[in-house]
């Protein structure tokens, strides 16, 4: 078997499983490469030549992802803490020490005393993948869009195309490229802004980078979930590569009952702020200064008294 094809028949193994088995209640462990890479270029480059350089799709023949996911497991919290601990050896010195401060003030406050989601910064990547709330994933034979209801997130993958950074800095979703290798996408991500893995979690560097594969799983039951198999690069806040699983299951529940994903209110937010010795705190209704995101506002431009104005008419009392 060439190694091309011996590549192929692993990945296809781990991330298909078998359809209706002991998979479809677990996450799959993670595969690890193929080989040791130095960086996540050389990683992507090998899997790009290994598959002759992927599948062009048509709209007809691109793999369907379409409707409702969410969150259904992945392996990122067990990587660095078990049991309250912090593994040895996944992070370097420098950041084994930032997140040891992490977890002593989780412990002394009894939970994460500051979010970068409270100053409604984004959750970024690779928070992105882990996040629990409702996204769509849409492929198109140029372009995979990946959806997240939480803080607006829109991911583009640039199917078959070489990054670009003509703005010269980092994002905090990075760069996307990738390419289908008959019906899994493999994605190489660069340029993403120092973000956390999730709350509670460590904080990455500027350095962060990946490459992912996914994949579509049909169970004879007729469950599906899409499987990712991820590897992490970041030469400053991890002491080696490492490879991870997450998982997304398809929500027909919600599709039944009409759910939509809706803009998200970062406005929500102007409720929370932190105390001197950097808590978040929050003010509750009642409370001085509270605002209320849903009830009448004032626009400086229009009458203050013009009817129509209540955010949320359905609850406001007034207009009933």
């Amino acid at each position: 078997m060439t190694v091309r094809k011996q590549v192929f028949a692993s990945i296809v193994l781990l991330l298909a499983g078998a359809a209706g088995g002991a998979m479809a209640q677990g996450v799959p462990e993670p595969m690890e490469p193929p080989r040791n890479f130095e960086t996540s270029q050389e990683h992507y480059d090998f899997l790009f030549e290994t598959h002759a350089g992927g599948t062009r799709h048509t709209y007809e023949s691109v793999p369907k992802w379409e409707g409702l996911w969410s969150g259904g497991g992945n392996g990122s919290r067990g990587a660095f803490v078990q049991e309250g601990e912090l593994v040895e050896g996944v992070l370097t010195p420098e950041y084994a020490a930032a997140f040891r401060m992490r977890l002593d003030l989780i412990e002394e406050h009894g939970e994460q005393a500051y979010d970068r989601l409270t100053a409604c910064e984004p959750a970024g990547y690779p928070r992105f993948l882990m996040e629990p709330y409702v996204r769509e994933f849409v492929n198109t034979p140029d372009q995979a869009w990946q959806l997240n209801d939480l803080a607006n997130e829109n991911r583009r993958i640039y199917i078959g195309q070489e990054h670009r950074n003509v703005d010269g800095t980092h994002f905090p979703l990075g760069d996307a490229v990738g390419f289908w290798a008959d019906d899994m996408l493999i994605v190489h991500t660069v340029d993403v802004y120092p973000n956390d893995w999730f709350r509670g979690l460590p904080p990455t560097s500027n350095q962060f980078e990946s490459v992912e594969i996914w994949r579509m799983e049909n169970f004879a039951n007729g469950d599906q979930r899409l499987v990712v198999n991820a590897t992490f690069y970041d030469a400053l806040s991890l002491a080696e590569p490492l490879t991870l699983t997450y998982t997304y299951r398809r929500r027909n529940d919600l599709e039944n009952v009409g759910f939509r994903i809706r803009h998200w209110e970062c406005d929500t937010n102007r409720n929370t702020y932190l105390t001197d010795d950097g808590q978040t705190q929050f003010l509750l209704p009642g409370d001085e200064g509270y605002f209320d995101v849903r009830g009448p506002r004032e626009t400086p431009d229009l009458p203050a008294d013009l009817p129509g104005q209540e955010r949320n008419p359905i609850f406001d009392d007034r207009v009933r």
